[in-house]
């Protein structure tokens, strides 16, 4: 009774001294790491980060955490100002680019008479005049010192005139130069030995100036890793190792990004045993997060990098495979340890949360977004309405939106797409993520007034911000309006190829970057990756509707399935559906909520990999089946 006792006094003497200063603080950023590329969340089998789960046993693990924005720049911005892209202007990763732009604009060049709305310009470079973390803690007497990726601008914009005594390795570009292992290019920064892998140096050069540090002065390590961003490579003998374990049916299959995986969780590791053997990790907050979801566009080793799922999207766009990342906040006498959280943060809350905390003062004259995450970090209910993305760019990538701006409140999530509705209005997605994570049904029709009362939101974060925003194109023109192609990747950099001549089978063709053919009896589709797709021709007008598509399908592709429906294709007639690319028959039904049809399309897959059909059946507001194909 007395040790249970005296236990619980320790507890709360431990809760009570927890602001008090000085605290150590390691902020550690993974580039492009994925909701879905650690085992924090079981949705991984292929990947390994042990020293992922070992900090989350310190601390709390976050399953709603979310980056301020799909891609890298932005989210960076937020976390040193504690405000959105909205408000500070950087919605786009061009920071590396010669052109120094410090306010957001409206683009005059994105006047593509395919476009209902004209995009941004983004800031270029993050303003020195913002009073950032770095500065501030430096100002307080911390000793503070950024490692890794930066990508917010080269001097005079670099970590150094943003309040860091150090930088290494001083380099201001989209990602590591060249290469993950030796020899990479990196002005004044030379390889210890050949093959050295960027991020065992990064820890490194992090662990060396840790070990430098007076004991009576806090310190600051913002670590930004470059990993797991492009270019994709890593240790052959990693590489090699994880190709043993591949399995084709899983949609996370590429060795190489595996490996890139595996060296990022051993720089944890190597901090983490660093802070152990100086006896100060009673005394030092580590928080561990990412910039944006995971990468789906690019290839390596046959495959797309990663994948998402259960959650729809990637990097670059506006559903959960591009925001939400893992987050990891371990804060002595604070956290409880190996405890979770389902409460909504946001990378840019960092700042306030820390500053407050820490006692450090913002200044009255800055505006903070983001709020105070104390109440969630110590297992209590977080008191906030929502949370906001803003992405007013057209990505080419899959699954990307025009322009477009999202609110998360509660289980709901509502993307309002800039005027891409009739006649210059928005247009609306909305979700229940609780029951629908990955993103497959819009509500929107259904819920007009759960529309209203979510973009009322949307509207004031705009107001409030003051936020440049996408306004209709002005040559705007219908006949060249293309909606099918949202959600579609542009193909760059790539010569035209003749179209291959369609053949038909069983009454389907072929076309985007897939290829058909009948096998035992079977329709297989063969896809190259990008946007594959099968097309019902002839297909004469048929009334009875709403219909069910039935489908009876096997694949070992990858990303979702979704349905084009009439003349002109539409990303308004695209009803998506789940796929379980686990090389096994299942059988699908997809809705189809229109009175008649005259067009019939199936995307049965993202990636590469190939897709077989048994049957396809189309079934009336009755149940009766107007139409059939067996092969």
């Amino acid at each position: 009774m007395k040790a249970a006792i005296l236990t619980a006094v320790l507890t709360l003497l431990s809760f009570a001294n927890a602001s008090a200063k000085p605290k150590n603080v390691i902020l550690i950023v993974a580039d492009d790491l994925g909701w879905a590329d650690t085992t924090l969340y079981g949705h991984t089998s292929f990947y390994e980060t042990p020293n992922l789960e070992r900090l989350a046993s310190r601390g709390m693990t976050f399953s709603r955490a979310y980056s301020n924005s799909p891609l890298c720049s932005p989210t960076r911005a937020s976390i040193l100002t504690g405000q959105t892209p909205a408000r500070h202007g950087s919605t786009a990763p061009q920071h590396h680019t010669g052109e120094v732009r410090l306010k957001a604009s409206v683009d005059e060049r994105s006047r593509n008479p395919g476009n209902k709305a004209m995009q941004t310009n983004s800031v270029t470079r993050l303003d020195p005049a913002y009073p950032t973390l770095g500065k501030l803690m430096k100002k307080d007497g911390y000793a503070t010192g950024h490692f890794g990726k930066w990508h917010l601008g080269p001097e005079p914009y670099s970590p150094l005139e943003h309040g860091f005594d150090v930088d290494i390795p001083h380099h201001p570009g989209p990602g590591p130069a060249g290469s993950f292992v030796a020899p990479w290019k990196y002005k004044s920064f030379e390889a210890n030995e050949p093959q050295e892998h960027i991020e065992d140096r990064m820890a490194l050069e992090a662990v060396q100036w840790l070990k430098t540090r007076k004991k009576d002065t806090p310190w600051f390590m913002n670590y930004w890793m470059f990993s797991v961003h492009a270019p994709f490579d890593a240790k052959k003998a990693l590489i090699e190792d994880y190709r043993s374990k591949v399995d084709p049916k899983d949609a996370q299959r590429s060795p190489t990004y595996a490996a890139m995986v595996h060296s990022m969780d051993d720089a944890v590791g190597t901090l983490l045993d660093a802070v152990d053997q100086a006896g100060v990790a009673e005394d030092t907050i580590i928080i561990f997060t990412s910039d944006n979801g995971g990468n789906m566009y690019n290839e390596v080793d046959g495959t797309t990098p990663t994948s998402n799922s259960p959650l729809r999207g990637g990097k670059a766009t506006m559903f959960e495979g591009g925001i939400r990342v893992p987050t990891i906040v371990a804060w002595p006498g604070v956290t409880q340890p190996g405890s979770r959280s389902e409460e909504l943060i946001q990378t840019s809350d960092f700042y306030p949360t820390l500053l407050n905390q820490l006692e450090i003062a913002i200044p009255e004259d800055h505006v903070v977004d983001a709020v105070d995450i104390m109440p969630a970090l110590r297992g209590k209910p977080l008191d906030r309405e929502a949370i906001f993305t803003y992405f007013p760019h057209n990505p080419p990538v899959p699954d990307w939106l025009p322009p477009s701006i999202a609110v998360h409140c509660g289980d709901w999530k509502l993307i309002r797409i800039f005027h891409e509705g009739e006649k210059g209005a928005h247009a609306y997605r909305l979700y229940h993520l609780k029951e629908d994570i990955g993103e497959t049904e819009n509500l929107a029709q259904e819920m007009p007034d759960k529309v209203e009362e979510l973009d009322q939101l949307i509207e004031g974060h705009i107001e409030e911000t003051k936020a440049v925003v996408p306004i209709p194109n002005p040559e705007f023109d219908p006949a060249k309006y293309r909606p099918e192609r949202i959600g579609v990747p542009a193909v760059r950099n790539k010569k035209k190829k003749p179209a291959p001549k369609k053949t038909a089978i069983g009454g389907w063709t072929a076309s985007g970057t897939s290829s058909i053919k009948r096998v035992d009896k079977q329709l297989q589709i063969t896809s190259s990756g990008r946007d594959p797709y099968i097309t019902a021709s002839p297909f004469p007008q048929i009334a009875g509707g709403p219909f069910t598509l039935q489908i009876r399908m096997k694949s070992d592709a990858n990303g979702q399935g979704a349905v084009y429906y009439n003349r002109p294709p539409s990303a308004d007639r695209m009803p998506q559906f789940p796929i379980q690319h686990d090389g096994e028959w299942h059988e699908y039904e997809i809705p189809i909520p229109s009175p008649s049809l005259n067009l019939l399309r199936i995307d049965p897959a993202r990636g590469t990999g190939t897709i077989l059909i048994e049957w396809i059946r189309l079934v009336d507001a009755d149940g009766k089946n107007v139409k059939s194909w067996e092969f």
